[in-house]
């Protein structure tokens, strides 16, 4: 488990412990130490002694050459354990005695180095000169003794000091987990009164303040979070209410005008059988009688056109041009009323052969016009190809319609791309319009000339118009007096 992801008392207890046995690691190191140097010092201050007792004593023995008197002397070593060598010199600098007597001269140094006393490769080496108060220097002694004491006094302050740690950490450890429920406990407390109102989302819930340190103030401070959150709560709770009445109201008021959607969906479909009854009756019973004035007019100007007047002619022209005019308006409005209700069939349209199909019939049924027509290649879009046929048609027969009275008449039809989308634009350079009637050009019966300028009827923009708004797009218009007009529309 990683030390973010301990208990809060395994941490505290943690902390404390490796506080105090780095304190007390580090005074034990203080000790070891400081008793290591004591008995360096002693050691040296030992051999000292030694070393000027025993050089004093050997005066004699050097002075007179009386090697057997510096043996002697020397032997007295036996009650110092720790000398381990030890040599006597004469002023020349040569081996004079040494102990102990197993001792090989090659294991001394063949002359003495200077005076003086040192640690070196794990010894105490010293020495002392021996001389005479006011007389020259007679020799040297030289001592060589182990660092056993040394040794000794390390390992015995190792042992104390690891006794020492193992007790104290110990007791560390036994007050750490005593005193650590004093930090531990208000923060548990705290967590656990979160967690339950976590759990059970009742705000009411409150910590329990046990003391007036950083974590009472903390505690203060989570009780009063506690009670704006169950003020909140409680204007939520409200608020959540009012919602849900208004969303019961809202259904209520959902289901009625659904129910009113519902029956105005029945008048619109009875309205539509009625509507369909009606263009029924007029293709059938008003197109009969239209027949019948046209040709028993007809009649009456072919047989009895001499027993008129030019008058009476001319009536009977005028009986006939209202009749057919009128069976080419009920006509129209059959069109426009089978374009609004038609299904649509999606699929990939070529408009640009559309096009060129329509124009073939315009130059077929008026072969001494000259019109220049340019048709864009590869113009296709998604739709309802009989649908598309009747818009592109309504529009390029309006081209040639009123570019009639120009001696070179032009008819365009392009695409372009604009804000994101395709553009079909279909333009002449006819008798355009006004712009501020431009809202007026696809209404029905909405003329911007009149029948004696160009023939129609009005129903035909309509009927684009509601072909392309079927079709999810929209169109409009752009143009100016004598200038031509043009025509754009997206599917």
């Amino acid at each position: 488990m990683a030390l973010s992801d301990w208990p809060i008392k395994k941490k505290l207890t943690a902390i404390l412990l490796l506080i105090s046995g780095l304190v007390l690691l580090l005074t034990s190191a203080a000790f070891a130490t400081y008793e290591v140097m004591a008995v360096r010092q002693t050691t040296l201050k030992n051999l000292s002694t030694v070393g000027r007792v025993i050089a004093a004593n050997s005066t004699a023995s050097l002075a007179f050459a009386n090697e057997a008197d510096a043996k002697e002397i020397l032997s007295a070593l036996r009650a110092e354990p720790h000398i381990v060598a030890a040599g006597l010199y004469d002023k020349d600098g040569r081996l004079f005695a040494l102990y102990p007597p197993t001792l090989r001269r090659a294991d001394l140094p063949s002359a003495p180095a200077r005076d003086g006393y040192r640690f070196e490769r794990g010894y105490v080496i010293a020495l002392e000169p021996v001389a005479e108060a006011g007389s020259p220097r007679l020799g040297t002694l030289y001592l060589q003794s182990d660092m056993k004491a040394v040794s000794r006094t390390l390992r015995l302050s190792a042992a104390i000091g690891a006794g020492v740690m193992a007790i104290s950490l110990l007791a560390a450890y036994f007050l750490a987990a005593l005193l650590q429920g004093g930090i531990s406990h208000p923060i548990l407390a705290l967590a656990k009164t979160a967690q339950q109102i976590s759990v059970r989302q009742d705000y009411s819930v409150r910590a329990t303040k046990l003391g007036e340190d950083e974590l009472g103030v903390l505690t203060d401070a989570f009780n009063q979070m506690l009670g704006r959150i169950e003020d909140q709560d409680r204007a939520l709770r409200g608020s959540q209410d009012q919602l849900q009445r208004h969303a019961t109201d809202l259904e209520q008021r959902v289901a009625e005008r659904t129910q009113e959607i519902e029956q105005r969906s029945a008048e619109l479909l009875a309205a539509n059988t009625e509507l369909d009854a009606f263009a029924y009756s007029v293709s059938h019973d008003l197109r009969a009688p239209l027949r019948s004035i046209d040709g028993f007019s007809q009649i009456l100007l072919e047989d009895y056109a001499s027993q008129l007047d030019d008058a009476g002619r001319d009536s009977l022209q005028r009986v006939r041009a209202a009749s057919q005019r009128m069976a080419t308006l009920i006509d129209d409005l059959l069109k426009l009323a089978r374009v609004t209700r038609a299904e649509i069939r999606t699929e990939v349209v070529d408009l640009s052969t559309m096009a060129r199909e329509i124009v073939g019939e315009l130059r077929t049924s008026n072969p001494e016009r000259q019109v220049d027509v340019a048709i864009s290649q590869g113009l296709t879009a998604r739709g309802d190809a009989r649908l598309l046929r009747v818009a592109l048609e309504n529009l390029l027969r309006n081209c040639w319609k009123y570019t009639a009275k120009q001696p070179r008449a032009q008819i365009a039809f392009e695409a372009a791309e604009g804000n994101g989308e395709r553009v079909f634009v279909v333009r002449d350079n006819g008798a355009g319009f006004d712009m501020q009637y431009a809202d007026k050009l696809f209404g029905v019966f909405q003329r911007l000339h009149s029948a004696a300028e160009f023939e129609g009827t009005g129903v035909g923009l309509a009927t684009v118009r509601r072909i392309i708004t079927r079709h999810g797009g929209r169109i409009w218009a752009e143009g100016a007096v004598d200038q031509g007009a043009t025509f754009s529309f997206t599917l």
